[in-house]
């Protein structure tokens, strides 16, 4: 099931998205400050935003949270966190959230969509070339690669 995640799970969706997050940093995740329970507990109440989860068996196994950006233009929407479980890893989970995220982009009119992926995540990089999403030039040094995902020819 793919629904709208709710406050109270904000600590089940800190800890799958470190979990996630881990399978990256080959030293571990590093320790930047960031207070990820206060970002998701944000996330979760952003009225611009939304956040949407899987839930298996009453357990989130992906989450994924989107909004459009101040200064971005209106019909744009940026994809700032998607995980998914790696006990869950190549079993559709991902392919099923993008596309309710795709979705819903869609019916609120938004034609384009942007995410940044760290530039060694290259399970992730190539997830989303799968479901058409296609790297920006990045400058040297850059630690993320930026990916565009836009509509389809019509």
């Amino acid at each position: 099931m793919i629904r709208t995640a709710v406050p109270a799970e904000v600590e089940d969706i800190v800890a799958l998205h470190a979990r996630a997050r881990a399978t990256y940093y080959p030293g571990g995740l590093p320790q930047d400050g960031t207070d990820w329970l206060a970002a998701w507990q944000s996330a979760l109440v952003r009225p611009e935003g939304r956040v949407l989860c899987v839930v298996e068996a009453g357990r989130i196994v992906g989450l994924a949270s989107f909004r459009t950006p101040e200064g971005d233009p209106a019909d744009t929407v940026k994809l700032f966190q998607f995980h998914v479980d790696p006990g869950h890893w190549r079993r559709g989970v991902g392919t099923a959230l993008h596309a309710a995220c795709v979705e819903e982009w869609q019916a609120d009119g938004r034609r384009t969509a942007l995410l940044d992926v760290h530039v060694d995540n290259r399970r992730a990089q190539g997830f989303y070339r799968r479901q058409g999403w296609v790297p920006e030039p990045a400058e040297p040094g850059d630690h993320h690669l930026t990916m565009r995902l836009a509509p389809a020819a019509e």
